[in-house]
Formats: structure tokens, C-alpha cells, sequence
């Protein structure tokens, strides 16, 4: 097969332009592009025959091909050199069935997509090492970037930090000043990239740096740039290989710039025009409360879209009142027959705190989508045999901060209704003894 991919207007707009060129938008209409493939060419092999490939890669240590990302290359990014790819062996996260947490809500096949096992600790990496290797084979052929930038809430900051570090690119990120948390802050930093603080939101990063970005040679990582997209709809293919090549009925994913349910719902899309599966699930993206534009324009049948300012929400990566995929996420919505719901801030915290009780370990994003599944098993929308999975798209860790505050009580206008303390005791026997059976007692 001689595979061939390249970025055209989400709207349809005829100009095509090759992905080693550094162009973001379509000239015609403004709006943003995406990654199209070679379907034809594709479909030259039979369904059985990607699949074997597929399994016979999965996981394993040949270069690149052990990546989850990399291993669906003809499907990604073909245009790319091997010598180029950089990579930190990302995707093949854990699908945990989350049994006991399902039983608490009414559902009998809940699952959680840990894309926070991860590199960097999100699922950005997916998205992240396409990008970087694309920028280390244009630099290669003699492009002149300076560096590679992005606006963040924390994630995309630490996975272009660590990819650029193994690349040996410069980076730059533009963080929203004590709107992240300290851990998701010491990434960038740990690496050595410039990390610049601005006491703005996320959407005020976000024009900064596309005016930096444009007007110094320095290359735009942000969902903006479809190559994310590209490696980020590798979660769809994982979900469908992990489940035997099943469909799912719902999948969850936590909205905030909105990039990732568009990404998604590609991944199901070329899966079935390839033959590979013959359904496709229905999309769901939750939103924050405070963060809430898709939502509202959700309500209205996606008459119109207004963009808000967002408040501070404790999902602080989605704390975002003008996405930038927008156009990209109502249209993949559309295609699916999408729900859009939201949480308050009391309802996120208490589905993270319920699911942590089971086993898991939420980061508030993930406890927005939780508290989304449930309010739609409630409606009767999810139904109780429904295969559902939720994207769970960071990990915990990430967020003791979150964490710590919901068990101490300290989230202001939040009743914490799982939460747990520690129990002080002096180093005695007969007292530890006596307060262990009282607690075992209660149960």
C-alpha cells in the first residue's frame, strides 16, 4: 500500500495541505483543519487483516510498534519517518471494570478507560507523540522552529515537556498563575522547559500563545493542531481491541477544550468505514457546571454556541469558556446521537469520592463523567445491561490537593459525603486493639 494522510478543512474546504507544513487553519473559512486518510488505500486489506496486525503488535518491543499509538501507525500518522517517532511506549492503558461502583449506580458493565497510566500521567500523551515526532521529522528536513509551545491546564504542559526533553526540543508552555495544581506545575519544570505563569485563565493563555507562536517561528502544540487529534483517537481503537473487538453502547468523556470527543468519535468512525467494527457507541461529554458552553448550547439543539467565562471549578483542565473544538466536538456529537451533561461541583466531588471508595483513584475530571454516568443511569438514558465506558483522564496523584480538601472537609460548598480521616491513637497495644474492633465493628 503507498498510505498517504493530510490536513483539509473540518468544513469540507477543497485546499490540502501536507501535515510537515505548519498551518492550522483553512484560508477559505477560517476554521480549523483536520487529519484525513487514504480510505481507499486503507481498505486494500481486509478487516482480519489489520486485526492481526494489530494483536500481533500490541504491547510488544519492536520500534515503534509496541506503542498502542504507533502500533496503529497506517491508521495515525504514515507519513512519518520511524527514525522520527518519539515516543515513551504510551497507550494500552488498564480498561478496569469497575464492578462495585457500577452495582452502586444501577449499571452491570461500567468500565473506566485509565488513560491516566500514562507517561506524564494523562491521556495528552496520546496526542503528544505524534505532534513531537512530526516536529522532529520537519526539523529534519530543514523547517526552521524555534520551539514548541502550548497554553495549559497541566496536562498538555507536562506531556509536551517530556516529549520535547526526550526529543532535545525546545518547549515552551503558558500555565494560568494558581489555577494548576503543584504537581501538575513541577512537571514542566523537572524537565528544564520554559514555563511561563500569567495571571489569566486558560482562554487568555490560549490567545497569547497563538500570537507568540505566530510571530516568533515557534510551532503550536495545542488541540488547534490536529496531529493531537490524531494520536488521541487511539483510545477509541484500544477500547474496541481490549473488548475483542466489541462496541461499547456509551462512552463518557470529560469536555473541557473539547478536542478529545472529537478525537473519539474519529477513532470509531474509521474503525467502521474500515470494516473493523459494525456499530458505533453514543459520545456523552460531561462538563463542569462552572464550565459549561457545550451544555448550554447542548439545551438549545446546537441552535447557536455563545462562549462564557468560565468559573473556578475543581476540574481545573476543563475550566475552559471558549474551546477551541468546538465546531469539531457538535459535529461529532451530531454523528453520534451525543448527550452533553453537567455536574455541579458538589456532584463531582462526591462521584470521585464514591468511586475512590471502590478501588479507583479520580481526578476531578474523571469524577465530572462519573457523576455525568450516573445522573443518565438515573434518567433511565444509560440503561442497566448498557456497556458504558468512561474516559478517566488523568490520574489522582495528579490532584492530592483535590483530594486531601474533599476528605478534610475544606472544599468550600461542598458536602463531602465519603470522606475518610485518619485515626490518632498512642503507640499502645490495648488502645489500638480496642479502637480496631470498635471500627470493625460498625461495619
Amino acid at each position: 500500500m503507498k498510505l498517504n494522510s493530510w490536513f483539509q478543512c473540518i468544513n469540507g474546504c477543497p485546499e490540502k495541505v501536507a501535515l510537515n507544513e505548519i498551518k492550522y487553519r483553512c484560508d477559505t473559512c477560517g476554521d480549523l483543519f483536520e487529519v484525513r486518510h487514504d480510505l481507499n488505500e486503507l481498505k486494500k486489506w481486509k478487516p482480519k487483516r489489520w486485526k492481526d496486525l494489530f494483536e500481533k503488535r500490541y504491547r510488544k518491543h519492536e520500534w515503534p510498534y509496541g506503542s498502542s499509538v504507533w502500533g496503529k501507525k497506517e491508521l495515525v500518522c504514515p507519513n512519518l519517518k520511524n527514525e522520527n517517532i518519539v515516543s515513551t511506549y504510551e497507550g494500552g492503558s488498564n480498561l478496569f471494570w469497575a464492578e462495585r461502583l457500577g452495582s452502586q449506580i444501577g449499571l452491570d458493565d461500567l468500565w473506566i478507560k485509565q488513560c491516566g497510566m500514562a507517561h506524564t500521567g494523562s491521556f495528552k500523551d496520546l496526542g503528544m507523540t505524534v505532534l513531537v515526532s512530526m516536529v522532529k521529522q520537519m526539523i529534519s528536513e530543514g523547517k526552521e522552529i524555534r520551539a514548541v509551545a502550548c497554553a495549559s491546564t497541566g496536562d498538555t504542559s507536562a506531556a509536551l515537556a517530556a516529549y520535547c526533553a526526550v526529543a532535545g526540543i525546545p518547549a515552551i508552555v503558558f500555565l494560568p498563575k494558581n489555577k494548576i495544581s503543584l504537581p501538575q506545575l513541577i512537571q514542566p519544570i523537572t524537565h528544564g522547559v520554559l514555563t511561563i505563569s500569567l495571571d489569566t485563565d486558560f482562554d487568555g493563555c490560549m490567545k497569547l500563545v497563538q500570537e507568540v507562536c505566530s510571530a516568533n517561528n515557534i510551532y503550536l502544540a495545542n488541540s488547534m493542531n490536529s496531529l493531537r487529534i490524531e494520536g488521541q483517537k487511539t483510545i477509541s481503537f484500544e477500547l474496541v481491541q481490549q473488548f475483542d473487538w466489541a462496541v461499547p453502547d456509551f462512552v463518557v468523556v470529560p469536555g473541557g477544550n473539547l478536542g478529545n470527543v472529537s478525537a473519539i468519535g474519529n477513532g470509531f468512525l474509521m474503525l467502521k468505514e474500515l470494516g473493523l467494527i459494525d456499530k458505533l457507541p453514543r459520545l456523552v461529554c460531561a462538563q463542569a457546571e462552572r464550565a459549561d458552553p457545550l451544555y448550554r448550547s447542548f439545551k438549545n439543539g446546537f441552535k447557536d454556541f455563545k462562549p462564557i467565562r468560565a468559573r473556578k471549578t475543581q476540574a481545573s483542565a476543563i475550566q475552559i469558556g471558549n474551546p477551541i473544538s468546538v465546531n469539531k466536538a457538535i459535529r461529532t456529537l451530531q454523528a453520534f446521537r451525543g448527550i452533553v451533561e453537567e455536574a455541579t461541583e458538589q456532584e463531582l466531588a462526591n462521584a470521585a469520592g464514591k468511586g475512590n471508595r471502590t478501588g479507583l483513584l479520580c481526578c476531578p475530571h474523571t469524577g465530572v463523567a462519573l457523576a455525568v454516568t450516573e445522573k443518565l443511569a438515573r434518567k433511565g438514558v444509560i440503561r442497566k445491561k448498557d456497556k458504558v465506558v468512561v474516559i478517566s483522564t488523568a490520574n489522582g496523584l495528579k490532584f492530592t490537593e483535590f483530594l486531601y480538601n474533599y476528605h478534610a472537609r475544606k472544599i468550600k460548598g461542598v458536602h463531602s459525603d465519603y470522606a475518610f480521616k485518619p485515626i490518632n491513637l498512642p503507640a499502645n497495644f490495648q488502645k489500638i486493639q480496642s479502637r480496631i474492633l470498635k471500627e470493625l465493628d460498625k461495619k
